[in-house]
């Protein structure tokens, strides 16, 4: 058969459901190779945007999901999608075109090493160089795509080798157990908790799978034990648990970092040091336990000193299977802290200035969406008053970035949401800077006819950079900008928009578009003028008392 019809084949073998991405003429015998197939075919207006949902798809599937490009811009566009699957643990193939490789009339128009460009963004990259090699370099990136640790690959198909005939059959999908955790390293992570006075467990992003969700729970309900989540690890364990302290939205001086000062052991289940650090270490402080797929890349800020290699889930019940509650355990403290912090949420939820404080944004948001409704942050300073403040129920029903921590990424992962979850309302949130960096992509909603609520938080500047120019005592400057009139925009695009110009508009105004469905535009003015006083100060201050 045709090279690019056995591509495809192979694909459908891995279950790929959806590509996304923009063709270009070197991948014309791929795109009509997908034109009979299984697999649908999502134009996107940008090859960004194409990998910011595939990344996601990849992230709440558990499958890679499969992006698109031509050869030279089209591949270049990847680059921030690559970093963003590769650092944040998404499964994700990228297939890129590119110029016949055996004859070329064209010099050396639009090319570059696209495979060379991403070998340090992915696990796995190459070029194929003849049919016959479709198979086995299908099977091995999605292998390598969707085993622990989770990462971005890439394959090139030249145009020549597209077009070319071949004999070869693919093969099929296979799955291979992970490994498990050592007898030893069990036993020596139950004897370090036994012995501690002040345990405490925290959850990271590795976490975020669907078994060892229920381990952990089971592992929670079990042994008492307080925790607490990184921004990526949120709703992995139901947060409104009585024993979940609170998030590290911040890397110290927060509530909870008294907390973890007061603790002698951490369980770190599922952290690694690419997620902006929940907490820092010293030499002679406390003891960590790392739990993960791979072991611990030391750095600076993380030496843990017992390691339990292996899957997460088995880890956890076995340690759980062997470790008893103990009468010497006190956690007092903690929940002490976590009532500070209960109270210090809750504190301008109520709050009826205008432009809208984010604190009332938060609370608000959070009442009116479902348990099982679906959040995607775009990067801005907002996303540590989500982290912080808006609890999340069930795993993966709040998606944001704290790996790359990209702008431009909110609009795209929410997008791929509605498709995975067609039945759960979706809402992008998005800072007008993050917001504007892929809002072609409305059009693609539309045309998709999704069922999502845009929420763009409107500060006509890079909100994040002024709060850390504030912090440094720098004048304000090179941050601000104008933006266009967001309802019109929408509407547009053929999407409906709407203006909040009161707090009290918000739930009323978000309750309607999930009634409609279809594809909804909100600009709300937000005032981050606070943001230096309670994040960097009052925080800091007020946790001092604990």
């Amino acid at each position: 058969m045709k090279a690019s019809d056995l591509f495809v084949r192979a694909l459908e073998a891995e279950g790929v459901e959806y590509i996304f991405g923009i063709p270009g003429e070197e991948n014309l015998d791929l795109l009509n190779s997908l034109r009979d197939s299984s697999i649908k075919l999502i134009l996107t207006r940008h090859e960004q945007a194409a990998g910011f949902m595939a990344a996601t798809y990849g992230r709440l599937t558990g499958k890679a999901g499969v992006c698109l490009s031509t050869l030279g811009p089209g591949a270049t566009n990847f680059v921030t999608a690559a970093a963003y699957a590769q650092l944040g643990a998404m499964p994700m193939l990228m297939i890129t075109g590119q110029k016949p490789i055996k004859s070329s009339k064209q010099g050396h128009f639009q090319i570059v090493n696209v495979v060379d460009m991403m070998r340090p963004l992915t696990k796995y990259t190459q070029q194929i160089v003849s049919g016959d090699n479709i198979p086995p370099r299908v099977r091995e990136a999605f292998r390598l795509a969707e085993e622990e640790r989770p990462g971005a690959v890439h394959l090139e198909l030249p145009e020549d080798v597209a077009a070319e005939g071949t004999d070869s059959k693919v093969i099929p999908h296979s799955k291979v157990r992970r490994a498990i955790a050592e007898d030893k390293a069990i036993r020596k992570a139950v004897q370090t908790i036994e012995q501690a006075k002040h345990p405490l467990l925290l959850i990271g992003a590795a976490a975020n799978r669907k078994l060892t969700s229920k381990m952990l729970s089971r592992f929670v309900e079990q042994l008492g034990i307080p925790f607490f989540t990184t921004q990526m690890g949120k709703g992995v364990v139901d947060e409104s648990h009585p024993l979940f302290i609170g998030n590290a939205a911040l890397s110290d001086n927060d509530f909870l970092h008294r907390a973890i000062k007061q603790a002698d052991v951490i369980i770190n289940v599922g952290h690694d040091v690419v997620e902006k650090p929940p907490f820092f270490m010293k030499q002679n402080g406390l003891k960590v336990i790392h739990v993960n797929f791979s072991s611990a890349v030391v750095d600076p800020v993380y030496f843990p000193q017992v390691e339990v290699v292996g899957d997460i889930a088995n880890s956890i019940w076995q340690i759980s299977e062997r470790l008893e509650k103990q009468d010497t355990w006190d956690f007092s403290y903690f929940m002490k802290v976590k009532e500070h912090i209960d109270i210090h949420i809750l504190e301008g939820a109520d709050d009826e200035r205008f432009p809208v404080y984010p604190q009332r944004l938060v609370g608000d948001i959070r009442k009116v969406m479902p348990e099982n409704g679906i959040i995607a942050l775009d990067n801005g300073v907002y996303k540590i008053w989500f982290a912080r403040n808006y609890k999340a129920y069930n795993s993966n029903t709040v998606l944001l970035d704290n790996a790359l921590a990209t702008m431009g990424a909110g609009l795209p992962s929410a997008m791929a949401a509605s498709l995975v979850f067609p039945k759960k309302q979706v809402m992008a949130i998005c800072g007008d800077g993050g917001f504007m960096m892929n809002s072609q992509e409305l059009e693609t909603a539309v045309r998709l006819n999704l069922n999502l609520v845009v929420l763009i938080l409107n500060d006509n500047a890079f909100g994040m950079i002024k709060w850390k120019q504030s912090e440094m005592n720098f004048p304000a400057f090179g941050l601000d900008y104008g933006n266009p009139d967001f309802v019109k925009y929408a509407e547009s695009y053929g999407a409906k928009g709407y203006q909040i110009t009161s707090p009290d508009d918000i739930i009323p105004v978000v309750e309607k578009c999930q009634k409609e469905g279809g594809i909804h535009v909100i600009n709300c003015p937000i005032d981050y003028s606070e943001n230096d006083r309670i994040l960097n100060r009052e925080i800091k201050q007020k946790s001092k008392l604990l």
